[in-house]
């Protein structure tokens, strides 16, 4: 758009120059209507002449006005002339570079994640994922607003924009082509129709969904959300749980915040503690995730790890290879 503005004005420039060029020449010149050539009729000489040949209306009779129009006002057109299929062309070939790039990363796309939603649920998700090692370009960020696109493109996402609950955004998402969709919006009732559209393009997908209200969090299950986070339930018990124990609400509070301090992370049982009990192991293991459930790490069947368990525990983040935190 700048370099359309920088090639507009200059083109607004040669008109305002061969205008002034005609109009100290303007007694040079005759009119077919009157004979005499005004202001206005210098004006209309002017840009007749720039874009086509003339219509013969205004003439210049003295040599002095043909020799500014041959040497002057001649070079002004081609210029003009150039300006605007240079445009032309440069529009054209930036669409056709763009088109390219989104024929190119659709071919290569698959096993992305969708964030659906970049308010303050989704930038923080799609941050967490930064943390965990995810490429910028293997995250695709989906939203209406034109704000949140130019802060995701900035981050480095992918963004495509549009309402997620639309099919041709999530196609154009490649959800279809997904390992993780997470929905990520303000509303619940959009939530829900969202998950339904995801989960009917994409049968497969794992769909990560926020709610609001609890109430909400068996409708996004029964829409096909694979899992629900609930954020008035999550910020109500914690508020419950300050008044007597602040200090353990900065604990948890600490192992939602990734990337420092300590964090909750997960890793797949090593063959040395296979057979062995979660609680025997050297570091604090919460639970165990096995064939789809999860066992606290004092369930019995927790007792003894298996093949194909994975663990999720508490870890600490140094200082030093922590990652920064957003202002």
């Amino acid at each position: 758009m700048a370099a359309i503005a920088r090639r507009f004005g200059f083109a607004i420039s040669v008109v305002l120059v061969n205008w002034l060029l005609v109009v100290l020449e303007r007694k040079s010149y005759t009119d077919n209507q009157d004979g005499v050539v005004s202001i206005s009729d210098a004006l209309y000489y002017t840009t007749v002449t720039l874009t086509t040949t003339g219509y013969g209306d205004i003439t210049p009779v003295s040599t002095s006005a043909r020799l500014v129009n041959a040497l002057v006002v001649t070079p002004m057109r081609l210029v003009f002339v150039v300006v605007l299929v240079g445009t032309t062309i440069q529009a054209l070939t930036e669409r056709s570079r763009e088109e390219f790039r989104l024929v190119r990363w659709r071919s290569r796309m698959k096993n992305h994640v969708v964030v659906l939603g970049y308010g303050t649920k989704g930038r923080n998700a799609a941050r967490a994922l930064l943390l965990k090692g995810y490429a910028p370009e293997s995250i695709v960020v989906v939203d209406a607003s034109a704000q949140a696109l130019s802060a995701a493109t900035t981050a480095g996402f992918v963004a495509v924009a549009g309402p997620a609950t639309s099919q041709r955004v999530l196609e154009e998402a490649l959800c279809d082509r997904a390992s993780v969709v997470i929905v990520a919006l303000g509303r619940d009732d959009t939530a829900v129709l969202t998950t339904l559209a995801v989960r009917r393009l994409a049968p497969h997908v794992t769909i990560v969904a926020a709610a609001r209200e609890a109430e909400n969090a068996e409708l996004l299950e029964q829409s096909g959300a694979t899992s629900v986070i609930v954020s008035s339930e999550t910020a109500g018990r914690l508020l419950g749980l300050a008044t007597d124990s602040p200090q353990t609400v900065g604990v948890v509070q600490d192992l939602l915040s990734f990337g420092h301090g300590l964090d909750l992370t997960d890793r797949e049982v090593r063959p040395d503690e296979l057979g062995r009990s979660a609680t025997e192991l050297g570091e604090p293991v919460l639970a165990v995730l096995r064939d789809g459930q999860t066992l606290h790490y004092n369930d019995p069947a927790a007792a003894h790890l298996a093949a194909g368990d994975r663990l999720v525990h508490a870890t600490s983040v140094s200082p030093s290879t922590a990652e920064p935190d957003e202002s």
